[in-house]
């Protein structure tokens, strides 16, 4: 990278942008089930897609997509296939040639490093202001490298696969082959009976410390610093402060305002003293699978009940039920974590499968007679 020339490139010279097509229909009659065309829609997650459908697609695909209502490209994606608009997404369209996934990654790079903090809710980054927005591309002889380009996503890949292929072995997930128990477990998973518990008599529930975010240094440490995101396991930031502060971990934390539900398998520090922690009492199922399975019961169980307007409290929880799988009356934690591993076999077998593929397709093309 040290040797790389760059040069400065309007977006607007770049691509011609103007807003998606779009049905004038409702979500529901919009997205199916069985759909397999994307909706994009405003959302910074999921590539822009908020679910499929059954109807025709009215953009074409290998281009990008914006929403004209954010504070920079943070919505700003590739979209391989044909798809369908959602109001204020912007379709950003090639003018020039070759263009694939490789080069849509560079550009989404350098629009978010040169959007950033630039915009607010009162300067939104409309199809004005990405016309004119100036991004830096490696360039050779006065026009973009897009060889350059191509070869470093594919080194960046290829690296990456192989650090995930090392990952999977020194962890023992690389082994997805389900056991005749899990098979057994997850073909009678539709039987099973379940009954309610007070969670108070599954869980020790106290309230986590707190610490204000504007006290934090984001990334100063290696400590997990929780707050009531759905993303990212709650985790907002790596930091470093007062162990004082420092809550256990190998628990369910619950986002108070937000309902957020997630297990937490390290220490960790919590923006909020409204958040939860529910010790599980029998400590010999104090482990992640059985926890994993209990916090998407709890999730499931009280999820409809509490919202940014009704939040959950350790004084409410207190007479909360949640449903379990039973045996004998009690809690049925071996099915819990049976079902668990079984349902991150079939999870983590995709990735194997996708990660020997594209490491299998780098040495053939590293090695044409292999």
């Amino acid at each position: 990278m040290e040797n790389v020339k760059w040069g400065e490139y309007k977006l607007g010279d770049l691509f011609e942008i103007n807003p998606t097509k779009y049905y004038r229909l409702q979500n529901e009659d919009i997205i199916s089930s069985n759909g397999n065309v994307p909706l994009i829609s405003n959302s910074s997650t999921e590539n822009g897609v908020m679910g499929f459908s059954t109807l025709q697609p009215l953009n074409k695909g290998n281009t990008l997509t914006c929403s004209d209502t954010t504070l920079g490209a943070d919505t700003m994606f590739y979209q391989q296939r044909d798809f369908i608009g959602y109001s204020h997404i912007q379709h950003l369209v090639p003018k020039f040639e070759p263009f694939n996934k490789a080069i849509a990654t560079i550009i989404i790079s350098a629009c978010r490093v040169s959007t950033a903090k630039k915009y607010d809710y009162g300067n939104k980054f409309n199809r004005v202001e990405m016309n004119k927005t100036k991004i830096q591309l490696p360039t050779k002889n006065g026009k973009i490298d897009f060889e350059f380009i191509n070869n470093f996503i594919t080194e960046l890949e290829t690296e990456r696969f192989k650090n995930m292929e090392t990952y999977l072995v020194a962890t023992g997930l690389k082994d997805y082959t389900l056991t005749l128990e899990e098979q057994q477990v997850l073909k009678n998973f539709g039987k099973e009976k379940f009954e309610e518990f007070n969670i108070i008599d599954i869980f020790d529930v106290k309230n986590t410390k707190n610490i204000l975010s504007r006290d934090i240094v984001e990334n100063s440490g290696n400590i997990p610093y929780l707050c009531a995101s759905t993303e990212n396991n709650a985790i907002s930031s790596y930091i470093a402060y007062d162990e004082k502060y420092l809550d256990k971990g190998n628990c369910v934390f619950i986002g108070g305002k937000t309902f957020v539900v997630t297990y937490q398998e390290n220490n960790f520090y919590s923006n909020d003293s409204h958040n939860l922690i529910l010790n599980l009492r029998k400590e010999d199922e104090k482990n992640k699978l059985s926890q994993l399975y209990l916090a998407t019961c709890i999730n499931k169980s009280l999820g409809r009940k509490y919202s940014w307007g009704d939040s959950i409290s350790n004084r409410k929880i207190q007479t909360d039920k949640v449903s379990l799988p039973v045996k004998n009356k009690q809690p049925n934690y071996a099915l819990m974590r049976t079902f668990i591993s079984a349902i991150q076999k079939l999870v983590i077998k995709e990735v194997v499968l996708y990660t020997d593929r594209k490491i299998a397709d780098t040495q053939i093309v590293a090695n044409p007679k292999v």
